[in-house]
């Protein structure tokens, strides 16, 4: 994966995006710019920048889309910043006030303050994206479906009006029902048609509980697997315990952060994971009889699944080259 701090930068530029707009600050000049949210616009702006720049945005619900494609079009390096962090470094100058033109403000002097540290973003290739787009669809549907399920659970009196609405709830399952089988062929589909992709599977599967469709999910969720340290993965995933200590004080740690959906998916993978034979239901088992509480040894397990996960690709991505 690479850095900021592998690129020497003289001019940094803070976006904020809107529906519509963005709000773009160039620490060089100081000037900040309203830009229409359009491929056309934003190309004409950002044909004066060059490798010289470093751009950042923060993720808003799918709207930086076409900032994002217009910046690797234009071969500008791009971050793209973690929302709690970029507030948290906001409040520390004590900021109360909030426009766009102070984010975009601010979002410019992180960049430049922090370059070093910062991991840059690269536009996934078209097969990436489709299977993003259709795993996080099928995760939408299928939390409808829990949703319809329990209300269908629901106690209810023997009326008319609660057949109806029996009847109701039973046929949005039944369409929501073929809505994930569909998307699901879709995917397969996807996976067939990519070689490394097939490959990525393949290698991810070999770990016990990681099924096709949690494999799928994790490949389009974290594409970053085999390209990070096992710490990052762990973190990444939002599985990593972080430490609530102070003098001799020892707090609970706790996991925190990450890309949430990730924890989600692997969790099904722990739980195959923690009934089927082998080593890893092994391991599980060892942290009950030490007295682990299951939660806290079924997470420890997600995290040991995903560093193992990364391993293997790291490995596989190694034997490729060789």
């Amino acid at each position: 994966m690479l850095t900021a701090a592998q690129h020497p930068y003289s001019r940094f530029l803070g976006c904020d995006v809107s529906k519509n707009t963005v709000t773009i600050f160039d620490s060089a000049s100081g000037c900040c710019q309203d830009i229409a949210n359009h491929p056309a616009d934003l190309a004409a702006f950002l044909a004066g920048y060059g490798a010289e720049t470093l751009a950042i945005c923060e993720p808003t619900g799918g709207h930086e889309a076409v900032l994002l494609a217009g910046l690797s079009a234009a071969g500008i390096d791009t971050h793209r910043a973690d929302t709690l962090k970029v507030k948290a470094f906001i409040r520390s100058f004590g900021t109360r006030g909030k426009t766009d033109a102070l984010d975009a403000r601010a979002l410019a002097l992180y960049a430049e303050e922090r370059a070093e540290t910062l991991s840059l973003w690269g536009l996934p290739d078209a097969e990436r994206q489709d299977m993003q787009q259709l795993v996080q669809r099928r995760r939408d549907l299928v939390a409808m479906h829990v949703a319809e399920t329990n209300r269908a659970k629901a106690p209810s009196p023997k009326t008319p009006g609660a057949k109806a609405l029996a009847s109701s709830f039973a046929a949005l399952r039944d369409a929501i029902e073929r809505q994930i089988a569909a998307i699901e062929h879709q995917l397969i589909d996807l996976v067939k048609g990519s070689a490394i992709v097939t490959r990525t599977i393949k290698v991810m599967t070999s770990v016990p509980g990681i099924g096709k469709t949690t494999a799928i999910a994790l490949c389009a969720l974290m594409p970053e697997l085999g390209q990070i340290s096992g710490k990052q993965a762990a973190s990444l995933a939002g599985l990593a315990p972080h430490p609530r200590d102070s003098g001799s004080y020892n707090g609970y740690r706790r996991i925190h952060g990450g890309r949430r959906q990730i924890g989600t998916v692997i969790f099904m993978g722990a739980l195959a994971a923690a009934r089927t034979n082998g080593p890893l239901k092994d391991w599980y088992n060892s942290l009950l009889q030490r007295g682990k509480r299951k939660k806290v040894a079924l997470t420890a397990l997600m995290r040991k699944m995903i560093v193992i996960l990364n391993a293997r690709l790291r490995d596989d991505l190694k034997a490729q080259q060789s």
